[in-house]
């Protein structure tokens, strides 16, 4: 991997949040489930965190290390409290430590679309700060969540009070404490809940102010159906993921929801659905690579709220699919850990191939089949991939099989 070469702390690459996405060759575990803050987390992972330099895994996602309200931690209340139900303050420390060593970048879940007010303010409303870092009044809660501000640049995340991000006096405080997790507390990545809360435009202000080394947006929008039928054409879909993007500058990536609720419909005898009209991957991984982050479940869409599972018994198909092909996989850490050594060893070898074979975000793609039950493609005319029950081998001696599962053939020069 080029960039390990440099050493932690290059100096290019942190004032440049563009060098990781060029390199392209980003490889994140999301590093928790929704049932791990009853599992004295920090602790956990840091135990395993040999293990996932070893696998090949650039950065980890870690979930919200703030204080928060729910056990989750994904409403949160002081900001700069990081004593959660994953562990301390001092154990959060000693895993970041640990990652450093071990050249395994931290990602940090960034939740600010909404925050739990500490006392009561106009109307009754907990829509006050007071007596925390961060003490602001009723202006920096928008007036659609019972606060003084504007009205929300996007949607509106019910039941808490909603962060105005168009007071200036928010947003230097947000910045201030971006800052702080990225240079004082060690932070290097970030993901960003919830993007479709607040205009693309502040996340963008917020990366040029906090330089974080990768970022990476949950713009979670619904797909086009036809009651439960799933469309064909995905377009408009990964377009608006494709308009987040660019409202960024171009500075974050983006999770590839269109890729999974294609790529789960089609593992289950649909594999038609792979290639677009144009010849393309149908995701956002078809039109623009390098800021698509795919990936199989997460921790809303699996785990044990199953909001949006990937089909069990068709999850290496996923990986195989996600590990081959251009883009930025991400890897579920359920998967990797809950599902038996024999899934993370599969997963393991993909990495493997995938990285030997220098396979990176941008590299080029040839279906060959999308059929029913098989899809086929060439990525960086170095790796040949099959995935479905239907049989299938790439034409030509070069080729010989890198690794096989159910359901899936790896091919290599």
């Amino acid at each position: 991997m080029g960039y390990h070469t440099n050493g932690w702390d290059n100096n290019s690459q942190q004032n440049d949040p563009l060098v990781v996405i060029r390199n392209g060759q980003e490889i994140i575990l999301q590093a928790f489930n929704w049932e791990s803050h009853k599992h004295d987390w920090w602790r956990n992972l840091e135990r395993k965190v040999p293990d996932i330099s070893k696998s090949g895994f650039t950065s980890a996602w870690l979930p919200p290390a703030s204080h928060s309200f729910s056990p989750e931690g994904y409403l949160p209340q002081n900001l700069y409290n990081l004593n959660s139900s994953y562990g301390s303050e001092h154990l959060l420390k000693a895993l970041l430590n640990k990652m450093k060593q071990y050249k395994v970048r931290p990602m940090a879940d960034i939740v600010i679309n909404h925050r739990v007010g500490t006392t009561q303010g106009h109307g009754g409303r907990y829509n006050r700060y007071d007596g925390i870092p961060l003490s602001w009044d009723e202006r920096a809660v928008t007036c659609c969540s019972g606060g003084l501000g504007n009205r929300s640049t996007g949607d509106n995340f019910h039941g808490v009070p909603n962060i105005d991000h168009t007071q200036g006096f928010v947003r230097k405080d947000i910045i201030d404490w971006l800052r702080w997790l990225r240079y004082t507390v060690g932070f290097q990545d970030f993901r960003f809940d919830f993007a479709k809360g607040y205009s693309t435009k502040y996340v963008k202000e917020y990366i040029e102010g906090a330089k974080p080394i990768f970022s990476i947006g949950e713009y979670w929008d619904t797909c086009n159906y036809r009651g439960t039928y799933l469309d064909y054409n995905q377009d408009s879909h990964r377009q608006r993921i494709i308009n987040w993007i660019d409202g960024t500058g171009q500075l974050s990536a983006a999770f590839d929801f269109t890729t999974k609720a294609i790529l789960q419909e089609a593992v289950k005898g649909e594999f038609w659905r792979l290639r677009d009209a144009q010849g393309k991957p149908p995701g956002v991984m078809g039109w623009w690579p390098s800021r698509a982050v795919t990936f199989i479940d997460n921790h809303d869409t699996g785990s044990t709220q199953a909001h949006w599972p990937f089909p069990s018994s068709h999850v290496m198909e996923g990986y195989a699919y996600i590990l081959t092909h251009p883009g930025t996989p991400a890897v579920f850490y359920d998967h990797f850990y809950d599902w038996g050594n024999s899934l993370h060893d599969q997963i393991v070898r993909l990495i493997d191939i995938r990285r030997n074979q220098g396979i990176n975000s941008r590299s080029s793609i040839r279906i060959l089949e999308a059929q029913p039950n098989v899809y086929a493609a060439i990525i960086g005319e170095k790796i040949c991939m099959k995935i479905g029950d239907g049989s299938w081998c790439p034409a030509g001696a070069e080729w010989r099989l890198a690794t096989s599962g159910h359901r899936y053939a790896i091919w290599q020069k």
